[in-house]
């Protein structure tokens, strides 16, 4: 599945390849100061991560099989610019999933994340059927906050000690958006606020 905006400058949301390594090495080569405070990280006796890209791609692509996780590549005009990751997909009465994303510091603050995310929230609603979508960020990630300000998600809570990130167990702040909450899709509401920027 292959997703893509109309506005300038065009995003896609598509599935993450084998063939990204190169430009996906490049990328977290480049960025490791920029993305190391927000990366997730394993807590001892927490078991193995995936040890290279193929490896990463291989379990995401399973768990897609499983429907569990939609692991998605971020292009900006073509160009692989980062990652966003659908993930814990849970069905049966919750129809839920979170969301996590990272991109090339290059490309910050062009509005290609909040994008990216509106897209793959009307994907979520429209196309998997789920209900609630719901995306954690560390209370210090300014740059992540800015994303869920712009989308207009609602704040939830507050996740003491969530994840392993960085070598310890973070705190999160936690933002979530229902189908109900936007009918006419994420996308839709998105937009004219950019316009405005």
């Amino acid at each position: 599945m292959t997703l893509r905006s109309g506005t300038a400058p065009e995003v896609t949301l598509r599935p993450l390849r084998r063939s990204d390594v190169a430009a996906w090495r490049d990328a977290r080569r480049r960025n490791t100061a920029w993305l190391i405070p927000w990366d997730a990280t394993v807590p001892p006796g927490g078991g193995a991560r995936a040890t290279s890209f193929t490896a990463l791609v291989r379990r995401l692509n399973r768990m897609a099989r499983q429907g569990t996780t939609y692991p998605f590549a971020i292009e900006v005009e073509g160009r692989f610019v980062g990652q966003l990751t659908v993930n814990n997909i849970v069905r049966g009465s919750a129809q839920f999933a979170s969301m996590g994303y990272w991109i090339d510091q290059a490309y910050a603050g062009r509005g290609i994340v909040p994008r990216a995310v509106a897209m793959a929230i009307d994907h979520c609603f429209t196309n998997a059927g789920l209900h609630r979508i719901e995306i954690c960020i560390r209370p210090e990630n300014t740059n992540s906050l800015r994303v869920v300000e712009k989308l207009d998600l609602h704040e939830v809570g507050l996740a003491p000690r969530f994840l392993h990130i960085d070598g310890a167990w973070r705190d999160h702040r936690i933002f979530a958006v229902t189908a109900e909450e936007c009918p006419d899709g994420m996308l839709a509401r998105l937009e004219p606020h950019q316009s405005h920027e």
